[in-house]
């Protein structure tokens, strides 16, 4: 993504090491490294695309984080919160965490966790696994039912925080997934938005994470040393179709380095008169003009 996010400048730290997460995080070059491209890939993102709002009747913008417990929420809660401490992010944060009633789900990790580092945050028990079980036949996947259940809590839950915005995890490698689902099986070129407005229009949905590479977001959870909580809880896998995209995408890398932040750089540089979707170009109306046609 080199070409995407050398445009923001990043500047330097102040002395100490950063919020208390941070803590214990290496001091090695190679991390910092990381740190800051991470860094600088998510500060792109929110200005490409505008996901700072205006303060309302003085009040800054409020976000309401959405911490699963795994890698790519963790990273976002931690990258969010240096931008802040580094002055660039003028947002009050909220993580939250929806405990859906999974089976063996250890209760204590993130609420132990965030507290410990002095992060504002709500847990939040709703047994949707229940409503999945009972309604998802045998055999077939949870993650569908219980994305949009959650998602549906989460915007109750940012609404009673007084928050603008839901801020997700997904990250480049979901986004180019998701299109190459669309691709395959949906007949459409869609993605992941990195900002949405809900059907109700009274919340944004943002992913900040959306030129993060998952490799770079995995490699910054070890070294970060996240207390992970596995997302398979509920004995479900992840679809089969996302998988075999997830399988081709890292195929295509290993062929071509550089692909996918070809790819993603491509989501961004549509070219709609050289498409079929009639809807966004207007093909009838071309036509060749009777002074070039006698020329």
């Amino acid at each position: 993504m080199s070409d995407v996010i050398d445009t923001v400048d990043i500047p330097e730290a102040p002395a100490e090491a950063g919020p208390s997460l941070y803590a214990h995080a290496p001091s090695s070059v190679s991390f910092n490294k990381l740190r800051k491209r991470l860094i600088r890939n998510v500060r792109q993102a929110i200005e490409d695309f505008a996901m700072v709002g205006p303060e309302a009747e003085g009040r800054r913008p409020r976000w309401l984080v959405a911490l699963s417990g795994g890698k790519d929420s963790y990273g976002l809660l931690a990258l969010l919160m240096d931008l802040k401490w580094r002055g660039m992010l003028p947002v009050d944060l909220i993580a939250c965490n929806l405990d859906q009633g999974q089976p063996n789900f250890p209760k204590h990790v993130l609420p132990d966790y965030l507290t410990r580092h002095g992060i504002p945050h709500r847990i939040e028990y709703r047994d949707t696994y229940s409503v999945v079980t009972e309604k998802v036949p045998e055999g077939a996947t949870y993650c569908a039912l219980c994305s949009r259940l959650r998602r549906g809590n989460l915007y109750r839950i940012a609404r009673e925080e007084g928050c603008e915005a839901l801020v997700l995890g997904h990250h480049r490698d979901d986004i180019l997934e998701t299109f190459f689902l669309n691709f395959f099986h949906g007949g459409r070129l869609a993605a992941m938005p990195p900002k949405l407005l809900n059907d109700d229009g009274d919340m944004m949905v943002i992913r900040p994470l959306a030129y993060c590479a998952e490799e770079d977001l995995a490699r910054f959870s070890e070294a970060m040393e996240f207390p992970i909580i596995p997302c398979d809880l509920c004995g479900s896998q992840d679809g089969l179709q996302r998988n075999a995209m997830k399988a081709m995408i890292a195929e295509i890398e290993r062929r071509m380095p550089g692909r996918k932040d070809s790819m993603i750089r491509a989501l961004g540089n549509t070219r709609a008169s050289h498409l079929l979707d009639r809807s966004l170009f207007d093909f009838a109306s071309l036509s060749v003009t009777s002074e070039k046609a006698d020329g």
